[in-house]
C-alpha cells in the first residue's frame, strides 16, 4: 500500500543522504525511482539532490506554479517508477501537498518527502505545515545541538556571526549561514 511519508528535521542532519541511499536502494534491486528538488535551491547545481557527503543524483525540479500529481503521471507513463522522492520538501505549496497526497491514493505510488520542518524563526514552513497535517507515517531524521542534546530548531548567522531574528523565511544556505541548535540553545542565540 502507497503511503505519503515526512522525513524532517533541522538543517544538516543528512536529510538528503537518507533521500538518496533510499532511492539507491531501489535502484539497486532493479526499480526505478523519480526524484525532485525545489529549483530555487542551486546549492548542489540546478536539477541535482547533493550530500555534504559527496553523493548526488540529478533530479527534476519544481517550482510553486507546478501540478506534482501531473509532473508524477507523466512520469509514469514513460514507465514504471517505484518510488518519488521529493527534497526540499518545506518549500512545496500546501496544493502541492495535497497533490502528491491524491499522486499516492490515486495512482497507488509511495512518495517520500524530506524536509525542514521550522524556519531560522521557529515557523513551520507552508509544505512542513501541509506534510505534518496529511503524511501517513512521519520520520525524524536526527541532528545534535553543540551541547550533544537534539537539535530541533535552526539559527540564521547574520554577516556578523550573530543570530538573525528576522527576514526573509527562504534564504538559500548551507553551513555558512545556518546552525542546528536544541531549542534551549535556540532560544539564547535569538533572546526569545
Amino acid at each position: 500500500m502507497a503511503k505519503l511519508y515526512f522525513h524532517y528535521s533541522t538543517m544538516n542532519a543528512g536529510k538528503s543522504t537518507v533521500l538518496l541511499q533510499a532511492s539507491h536502494n531501489y535502484i539497486e534491486r532493479g526499480m526505478e525511482t523519480f526524484l525532485l528538488t525545489a529549483a530555487h535551491d542551486d546549492r548542489a547545481g540546478s536539477g541535482r539532490i547533493a550530500s555534504r557527503i559527496g553523493i548526488g543524483a540529478e533530479a527534476a525540479t519544481f517550482r510553486p506554479e507546478d501540478d506534482l500529481m501531473a509532473r508524477v503521471q507523466a512520469r509514469l507513463d514513460e514507465g514504471p517508477c517505484a518510488c518519488v522522492f521529493v527534497d526540499e520538501a518545506q518549500f512545496l505549496t500546501e496544493a502541492q501537498v495535497w497533490q502528491l497526497a491524491r499522486a499516492v491514493d490515486d495512482i497507488g505510488v509511495p512518495v517520500m518527502c524530506y524536509g525542514l520542518r521550522v524556519d531560522f524563526m521557529g515557523k513551520l514552513f507552508p509544505g512542513s505545515a501541509a506534510l505534518l497535517a496529511l503524511a501517513d507515517e512521519m520520520r525524524e531524521v536526527r541532528t545534535i545541538c553543540h551541547c550533544g542534546r537534539k537539535a530541533t530548531m535552526v539559527i540564521r548567522r547574520g554577516p556578523d556571526g550573530q543570530a538573525v531574528r528576522d527576514g526573509a523565511q527562504v534564504q538559500i544556505g548551507g553551513n555558512e549561514t545556518y546552525v542546528s541548535l536544541c531549542r534551549r540553545h535556540w532560544r539564547e542565540a535569538t533572546g526569545t
